[in-house]
């Protein structure tokens, strides 16, 4: 079965910069289950997925554009520390905070008495990232997972 818009795909990942060491992987866990066409990916990796089928593996470069997208600098916003979980910070520390449309990561700038200043662009903006991807299965959406638009049960959520 390939992979196209409402399909469910399982795959291990493992991503660095190029010519850099790994970043992350999914090599010592579960593999990664997401339902293509709903953005719950980074765009470039899922357009080099499609059509692709169970057992297959392939390496893939994303460009900033279709990743994390450019780095925008000033980008950057003064928080109460008191919103921030972390019980030490320092500069160049990745936090996550949450905002009106959910968590986001972020890594702060300067450390103040009771404000921290973030950079609000994403650890990974304006890189270009290599992937390394092996297709462990893929499958029909159930039509639930469609209206909701992400996967349940093995490797999705578990409502």
């Amino acid at each position: 079965m390939k992979i196209e818009k409402n399909r469910v795909v399982r795959f291990h990942y493992t991503v660095s910069e190029p010519g850099q060491p790994p970043v992350e992987s999914s090599r010592d866990r579960e593999p990664l289950a997401i339902l293509i066409g709903h953005g719950n990916i980074i765009p470039g990796l899922e357009a080099a997925m499609m059509d692709r089928v169970a057992g297959d593996s392939f390496e893939a470069t994303v460009e900033p554009g279709q990743a994390y997208g450019e780095r925008r600098e000033g980008f950057t916003q003064r928080v109460p520390k008191k919103h921030i979980r972390e019980p030490r910070l320092a500069p160049g520390q990745q936090v996550v905070i949450n905002t009106s449309v959910g968590p986001r990561a972020v890594t702060v700038v300067k450390v103040g008495a009771t404000v921290v200043d973030v950079d609000l662009n994403h650890p990974m903006a304006g890189k270009s990232l290599q992937f390394q991807v092996e297709i462990v299965d893929v499958r029909e959406a159930e039509p639930v997972e469609i209206e909701h638009g992400h996967v349940h049960g093995e490797g999705g959520a578990q409502h």
